[in-house]
């Protein structure tokens, strides 16, 4: 083979490489930042049309100081909206029964529309808050609201049966007491 045949062979498949290390390049910039935002969000999920997880886009509220994207603030938010207000100090939701009770709330293990539903043995050792949006009276079956339980700053429902309450506590209004 001549010398300026082979280089110009080698010169052909070089700049093939070179163009498919480019189209790499391209593609890992501009798909990997998706795959990213993908696995994050959830957002394969949020199309399906089995799902009823959103991403909470609202602006923080005057009023909920609880952390922006969290189950406590989502809690805190559902009860400015119901004009059902609770303490801003309560912590992390595994002390939320316990915080509740010293501030003269009812807690026990029955659901009621606009109690709180809170989870004590909830992964990760912090509990789990969420917002009782409905109670079936015939079935017993009672259906929340709730930030953060399926991915950081999504809201979702979900419906138990009248059983699982005994699992969970529920915080409804203060007490109200007479004094003669």
């Amino acid at each position: 083979m001549k010398p300026v045949l082979l280089f110009t062979a080698l010169t052909s498949t070089k700049k093939h490489t070179y163009t498919y290390i480019v189209l790499g390049v391209i593609f890992g910039v501009v798909a990997l930042p998706i795959i990213a935002l993908v696995s994050v969000t959830n957002l394969a999920a949020l199309g399906s049309s089995g799902s009823n997880t959103s991403l909470y886009t609202d602006p923080a509220v005057a009023g909920d100081s609880y952390d922006y994207g969290y189950c406590t603030y989502w809690v805190a938010l559902r009860r400015i909206q119901t004009n059902d207000l609770i303490p801003n100090d309560w912590g992390n939701a595994i002390s939320w029964a316990s915080q509740a009770k010293l501030a003269g709330y009812l807690v026990d293990q029955i659901p009621s529309y606009g109690a709180i539903m809170q989870d004590p043995n909830a992964p990760g050792g912090e509990g789990h808050v969420a917002f009782v949006e409905s109670v079936d009276l015939a079935t017993g079956s009672w259906t929340i609201s709730e930030m953060n339980a399926v991915g950081w700053d999504e809201v979702d429902e979900r419906t138990f049966s009248a059983l699982a309450a005994l699992k969970y506590n529920f915080i409804h209004d203060k007490i109200l007491t007479t004094v003669f």
